[in-house]
């Protein structure tokens, strides 16, 4: 009776043990060094992270100009997270394609930066798989802004129709290669190559189903 009570009591240590490790690899903490755009951070570590969830306007780069509202966007981060303390929280996957760590981070405030660039219309949701743990929460951030007419949606005219003359949308919806879910409109570049595997006729609609726009060079 007594080894068993020992052997139970080991197995408790043991699983709290391993319980605890699990937590600290999910969670850590680090010093943001300085900003890179909306939604990319270099650590005091050298380690660059990326933002899960999110796909702030691209910065001007190699000779192509920048996207509207990408120095808001890089610059409203800087303000809440340079030099600051944060917690990093992984998701599925550890990194991206690029080796950069992937991560939901916390403000000393408590707040998700991710949904605050979201919340104030400063980045479109982006849900990749296997990555979605918050990707509702995510979602509805944007939407907020969406109806709030915030950062970036000031100016785009997601109510407007297009549709043929019968009123089926003509929005196509794909879902790329890595799994995002993206809508590209009548004339944009790639709007002839790609398969529609959904139709919408407002952005609003795809938007509203977790699509976000197709970027300029992006089939």
């Amino acid at each position: 009776m007594v080894f068993g009570v020992v052997v139970r009591g080991l197995a408790l240590i043991l699983l709290a043990v391993w319980l605890g490790g699990c937590a600290a690899d999910e969670a850590s903490t680090a010093v943001v060094e300085r900003v890179i755009d909306g939604d990319t951070l270099v650590l005091e570590s050298g380690e660059t992270v990326r933002l899960i969830g999110v796909d702030a306007p691209e910065i001007a780069k190699d000779g192509r100009p920048g996207q509207p509202y990408s120095q808001r966007a890089k610059a409203f981060v800087r303000r809440l997270a340079e030099g600051k303390t944060v917690r990093l929280e992984r998701d599925a996957q550890e990194r991206d394609r690029y080796g950069r760590l992937l991560a939901y981070v916390y403000l000393p405030d408590g707040s998700m930066l991710n949904e605050r660039l979201l919340a104030e219309g400063y980045a479109l949701q982006m849900t990749i798989p296997p990555n979605v743990r918050y990707a509702e929460r995510l979602l509805a951030a944007e939407r907020r802004a969406r109806d709030e007419k915030r950062g970036l949606w000031q100016t785009r005219e997601i109510d407007r129709p297009y549709v043929d003359r019968h009123g089926r949308g003509l929005i196509k919806g794909n879902v790329n290669a890595r799994g995002e879910k993206v809508y590209h409109l009548p004339g944009s570049r790639y709007y002839g190559e790609v398969r529609a595997e959904a139709w919408f006729r407002t952005e609003r609609e795809a938007l509203d189903a977790g699509f976000r726009p197709a970027r300029t060079e992006e089939r």
